[in-house]
């Protein structure tokens, strides 16, 4: 490729990844029915004819913005089972050990797909789709470390509705609280399955990175999808 043309698709790229990285966090704190094309345009400095080449509706934003989280999401997720250690015990309990350090970052208003399935579910199916699939996906990360544990299926289930309803508990009440409830809860469904831990209490490993290292990670092209 020319360097003329590596050059500008470099740009054509960066500026994708601003006008991403801004729809994300505007998205995220004001919700999407609230933030328009325009207001995208004027908090992050690019044109409305731009904006249009690179995303010819909305929804098809809505959609990339989606796409991006989850990269950053499972990373964060990757993140989380390596700082839980060799056991899955401690790999499971260290994604709430994970969540109840993002509910207490400034901004934080739970789950993105969570919302953008409660404003957009009803009226979009694609979107609906994708955040079912984000869910199912999370599931399955949990149940591939249960499945080491030769713990019943089941607990994967158990375990990921505990996250999800943490998650969003916590965005409402404004406090990590029920972060730490589930934890408890997790732990308790898991000695169910497997027996106390025989090394006592599992020790918290809390997550070497949050959402906005994570996101970043991502920019300089660092995650994994």
């Amino acid at each position: 490729m020319p360097t003329t043309s590596r050059n500008r698709t470099q740009q054509v790229e960066q500026i994708r990844e601003h006008v991403l990285g801004t729809a994300d966090r505007l998205y995220y704190h004001r919700g999407i029915h609230a933030v328009g094309m325009d207001v995208l345009r004027d908090e992050s400095g690019v044109s409305l004819r731009r904006l249009y080449q690179l995303f010819p509706s909305k929804e098809t934003l809505v959609e990339a913005v989606l796409h991006r989280r989850r990269q950053i999401w499972n990373t964060w997720v990757d993140d989380a089972v390596a700082a839980g250690g060799g056991t899955p015990r401690g790999q499971l309990l260290a994604i709430y050990d994970m969540l109840a350090r993002w509910s207490t970052e400034d901004g934080f208003r739970g789950c993105i797909f969570v919302n953008a399935f409660s404003e957009l579910g009803g009226t979009t199916p694609h979107i609906a789709a994708l955040v079912r699939d984000q869910k199912v996906q999370f599931q399955q990360r949990l149940a591939g470390i249960v499945a080491a544990t030769g713990a019943p299926a089941a607990l994967a289930d158990q375990l990921a509705v505990l996250a999800e309803g943490a998650q969003t508990t916590a965005a409402i009440t404004g406090t990590d609280s029920p972060v730490h409830h589930a934890r408890t809860a997790a732990t308790t469904l898991i000695d169910t399955a497997l027996g106390p831990d025989p090394v006592g209490p599992a020790v918290r490993h809390f997550a070497p990175a949050g959402p906005r290292v994570a996101r970043r990670r991502l920019e300089e092209g660092g995650a994994s999808a």
